[in-house]
């Protein structure tokens, strides 16, 4: 099976590197093309056999599964470059969440997926959302998940929902660590504790703590229950959280689906659609 990306900036690079050092694929089996060719010769240095596309309609001639890993305004040009030899068996999966499946499906006659990386695949972790077009069949699906399997846990979302549980699975490893960036800052102006010391401590703990959620099956309730002791040390400072950061969440989900509704509207117009999915609130 060959397995074709268009577009190696960070998302594009880090899905082939997460492939090829799963084991998943072999570096003989992708193909891929980017804008900036010195970016794939790059990937074709680190990873010999990987081969290098002269172009989008190359990448796509020559592969089963092909990934399109450009920004959301960059989509309309590509589609409209390989809408003329895409073909039917052929599977294109998008990993941009405010292009929407009927943008692309109104476009091109092949079978149309979403799926939206994190960063965490990198390290073999996290998950990865499958968003399922009306042309993919049941194979096609197990082939996919197959594949992502290996560097993540495939979950299947309804598209719209595509923004929210982004904020989750894709967002969110920049807001936890932007969370614990603060709190280790805080210390160590506090405290004078090393920083260093203080970020390995940190960094344990998310890993630890995301085991006792996962692995451990605990809700997030019950992680604070069994922590925190009626009238403790944990118990305060939970109760300080609990009054600082109120509504600071609702204003998170806003801003994040305010910034998807602007991409949503301007791709509307480059599509030239006017219903789409809307975000839930």
């Amino acid at each position: 099976m060959k397995v074709g990306f268009i577009g190696t900036g960070s998302m594009g690079r880090t899905l082939i590197e997460s492939f090829i050092e799963s084991g998943a694929l072999e570096p003989g089996q992708i193909i891929a093309s980017n804008r900036t060719m010195q970016k794939v010769h790059q990937l074709a240095s680190q990873y010999p056999g990987l081969q290098i596309a002269t172009s989008n309609t190359e990448t796509v001639v020559g592969s089963e599964i092909i990934f399109l890993c450009v920004k959301p305004m960059q989509f309309k040009r590509v589609v409209d470059e390989i809408e003329p030899i895409v073909q039917d068996h052929q599977i294109l999966v998008s990993i941009t969440s405010p292009v929407q499946i009927l943008h692309l499906e109104d476009h091109l006659r092949c079978k149309i997926a979403k799926v939206i990386p994190s960063i965490t695949n990198s390290v073999l972790s996290g998950a990865t959302l499958c968003i399922y077009g009306s042309r993919i069949k049941g194979k096609d699906r197990l082939l996919l998940e197959d594949l992502l399997q290996s560097i993540s846990r495939p979950v299947i979302v309804e598209e719209n929902y595509t923004r929210v549980t982004s904020d989750f699975s894709s967002c969110g490893p920049a807001f936890i660590a932007f969370f614990l960036q603060k709190w280790i800052d805080a210390a160590v102006e506090t405290t004078g504790i090393n920083r260093e010391q203080a970020t390995c401590l940190a960094s344990e703990m998310v890993l630890g703590t995301g085991k006792l959620l996962t692995e451990g099956r605990l809700t997030p309730e019950e992680v604070q229950t069994r922590v925190a002791v009626p009238g403790g040390i944990t118990a305060e400072a939970l109760h300080l959280l609990e009054n600082e950061l109120q509504g600071v969440f609702h204003q998170l989900i806003r801003a994040t689906h305010t910034k998807y509704d602007e991409d949503l509207e301007k791709l509307n117009v480059l599509f030239n659609r006017t219903e789409v999915n809307r975000p839930q609130y």
